[in-house]
């Protein structure tokens, strides 16, 4: 079908910095029976898509019900009409589930889009993976403040913004694993390679560069950005490029070798 995208597919393009918005449109009672969502996916009403498919002109969606039906394609329908390129994920949310695609709980979810996360400014390793993550995984949309380490709590507190990867708040170190695992399992976030990335960033941030080769490799990489950009954010968005590289290597890439010279 021109306008559905099986799941396997979809499932490919999920934590790419150019994966199309997925817009999950069940009914409340099928959201309240699971409320979990795709990775990077928000929440929409097919009630009021007249409202908010203009909003969405000229951008790339896949949508989701609970079976791939009645909703997905009438929902997908109208956003062509408004001037997006929808497609319609083949057997909904019950196909993915059934094709073994990873899920996000919702439990810990602050907000639909748009959270606000803070944290010490002059990130290297923790503070870098953890954005990667939500903004790929969680909310594309999420905001970061890097404020001065002693004012974090104060920031959180006025400005609404969730508090990450210091002392005594839910999202941090908890034994040897850093704020990045922590994250993982809250969000239930269970893939290969998120795990293979969580060992990489787990030893760079807490000096146990024995825990796989590239440890080292990724450290010496986000001490360099760290000393390359005076601005956090500007750290950030260059940080946000080597963690999509680092994941699609531990995807993709683990088993592949370079060697010099060519052998005819």
């Amino acid at each position: 079908m021109p306008f559905s995208i099986p799941p396997a597919a979809l499932g490919r393009r999920i934590g790419l910095p150019d994966c199309p918005l997925i817009i999950d449109v069940r009914t409340d009672e099928d959201w309240a029976a699971d409320p979990r969502l795709i990775p990077g996916s928000i929440r929409r009403s097919h009630l009021d898509v007249a409202a908010w498919a203009p909003g969405l002109r000229g951008q790339r969606a896949i949508i989701s019900c609970q079976k791939g039906l009645k909703l997905s394609e009438g929902v997908a329908a109208w956003l062509r009409h408004a001037g997006a390129g929808a497609r319609v994920l083949e057997g909904g949310f019950l196909g993915w589930i059934e094709a073994g695609q990873p899920l996000l709980r919702t439990e810990h979810l602050p907000v639909a889009s748009g959270s606000v996360w803070v944290t010490r400014q002059r990130p290297k390793v923790d503070r870098i993976a953890c954005p990667w993550l939500i903004r790929r995984f969680v909310d594309r949309e999420a905001v970061f403040m890097f404020v001065a380490a002693d004012q974090v709590a104060a920031v959180a507190d006025r400005f609404g913004a969730i508090p990450f990867d210091i002392d005594g708040v839910f999202w941090s170190h908890r034994g040897e694993t850093c704020t990045f695992d922590t994250m993982l399992d809250a969000f239930g976030l269970v893939t290969p390679a998120l795990a293979r990335l969580a060992l990489l960033v787990r030893g760079a941030d807490t000096a146990r560069l024995d825990l796989a080769p590239q440890c080292a490799g990724l450290l010496a990489a986000s001490l360099g950005l760290s000393r390359l950009h005076a601005d956090d954010l500007a750290q950030l968005e260059a940080g946000l490029a080597l963690y999509d590289a680092f994941h699609l290597w531990c995807r993709d890439a683990v088993e592949e070798t370079h060697n010099w010279p060519t052998r005819a």
